[in-house]
């Protein structure tokens, strides 16, 4: 963390002295090309003499034609610039120090240029705004554009104007010194803002991993790293609740199969040492005993595969409507034997459904059985079946008992029940347990969802979704 910590320091210094150094010779350069030609300009303005002499010219011959004859003889400047204006041919006879001129038409054509470089082009907007403009009056007609520049750096500058020059030039060092040493101390700000909630998580997750999942981090602002705080707490939260569960099933698991286990040792027991008889009544019970221990032991590797991502399915268009009918069939004598009257509707024009046909009767065998064994004689269990929002809805609804409001949301946790009376009764009728919690498992594997509505006293009824084919 030290190291990001230094990463991010050397980061936002070198983004600062990047982006000073950058603006400091920027605004060098443009500082200093502006100050000469404000000097140049102030002297032309000073004397007045050469824009004069131009206007003069122009008003004389109608245009800028052979102007070259009047720049060759030179144009008298006053300010740091001394002595005349020399032509591109009398350069270096010409007394004084040297500018480069150029002057544009109204156009902004160039018709004379000392260097010999530019004439014939047009000045461009930016030197367009540097030029003086050559007017009768300040109202009046452009009659050009005249453009003044020293050929080099230092070059034309008194002594002076160059110790102005040099002096903005040691105030942008000192301030891009100040820059990078705020930028120094801004980074070191930052990366231990930044670094510090990261620091945090860091010792949670070692927390985590060492098995503590208690572990909660403190949430500082609303950022990015925030929201990761945030999902890391929601996160122990999860794994904690899990942990309960699991711990939970174990035991429960345990206790369900100690039960079994604690029978068949007993009675077999008492059966070598001549207690019981080894008769057929002894013996079917203890095959129960066994047939419990095996269902329930499929129920939990069901629920581990479903767990694990790797519960078997054949999925297939399925029609759901015959399933419905074929599965009703199949449990009616088991709810005649109840004197519970079992019925089915399902629409003629009911769409199929994408899922394994296997599958589906499982879940709603499940649901049947466990609405027939909870209603009372003469009740009535129904099952329907309806089209909704792309999907088969079924229902499975009795007029039972029912489940009370605090019990709903854990009627699909696994080897949970409400009452230990029911419980008991569930297990002497061959139940697990597991059962709603391996039809949640098996509907949502199929990507469907399933859920429960129930009234204390009026009855329950349970409803899943498949998806169309």
């Amino acid at each position: 963390m030290n190291r990001l910590r230094v990463q991010l320091v050397l980061a936002f210094t070198l983004v600062v002295l990047v982006a000073v150094g950058a603006i400091a010779l920027l605004i060098n350069r443009t500082t200093s090309t502006a100050f000469r030609q404000y000097i140049t300009n102030s002297g032309v303005r000073a004397s007045g003499s050469g824009v004069q002499q131009l206007v003069a010219y122009y008003q004389e011959q109608g245009s800028w034609d052979g102007i070259e004859r009047l720049l060759g003889e030179g144009i008298l400047l006053a300010g740091p610039v001394r002595g005349p204006m020399p032509a591109a041919n009398a350069r270096d006879r010409q007394p004084g120090r040297r500018v480069d001129v150029m002057l544009a038409d109204a156009k902004g054509r160039v018709v004379f240029d000392n260097t010999g470089k530019a004439e014939g082009t047009r000045l461009s907007s930016a030197e367009k705004s540097r030029a003086l403009t050559i007017s009768e009056t300040d109202d009046s007609e452009v009659l050009g554009y005249l453009l003044l520049s020293w050929p080099g750096p230092g070059d034309g500058l008194g002594r002076l104007e160059q110790r102005f020059l040099d002096s903005m030039r040691s105030i942008l060092l000192l301030g891009g010194a100040v820059a990078v040493a705020l930028g120094l101390v801004l980074g070191a700000l930052l990366s231990q803002s930044l670094t510090a909630p990261l620091q945090r998580l860091a010792a949670a997750a070692r927390a985590v991993a060492a098995g503590d999942l208690s572990q909660q981090v403190r949430l500082d602002g609303s950022d990015e790293i925030a929201e990761v705080a945030q999902a890391f707490n929601e996160m122990t939260t999860a794994l904690s609740e899990f942990e309960r569960q699991r711990q939970n099933m174990v035991a429960d698991t345990a206790h369900e199969l100690r039960t079994p286990l604690t029978v068949l040792q007993g009675n077999l027991r008492a059966i070598l040492d001549g207690v019981y008889p080894l008769d057929e009544s002894e013996v079917s019970r203890l095959y129960d005993e066994t047939r419990f221990l095996s269902r329930l032991v499929d129920d939990l590797r069901e629920l581990a595969l479903a767990d694990a991502g790797q519960l078997r399915l054949n999925l297939r268009v399925t029609d759901v409507g015959q399933v419905i009918r074929s599965t009703t069939e199949n449990l009616a004598p088991a709810a005649e034997a109840s004197e519970v009257k079992l019925a089915a509707q399902v629409p003629a024009e009911l769409p199929a459904v994408w899922g394994d046909p296997d599958r589906i009767v499982q879940v709603l065998s499940n649901l049947l059985v466990n609405a027939v064994r909870y209603t009372p004689s003469g009740g009535a269990v129904s099952v329907t079946a309806r089209e909704a929002d792309g999907s088969v809805e079924l229902a499975v609804a009795d007029n039972g008992e029912g489940i009370a409001p605090d019990d709903l949301p854990h009627v699909f946790e696994r080897l949970w029940q409400a009452d230990p009376a029911r419980a008991r009764e569930n297990r002497k009728a061959g139940g697990t347990g597991l059962g709603l919690s391996v039809a949640q498992s098996l509907v949502e594997a199929q990507g469907g969802r399933i859920w429960v509505e129930s009234v204390l006293g009026q009855g329950s009824t349970f409803r899943f979704t498949l998806p169309c084919a």
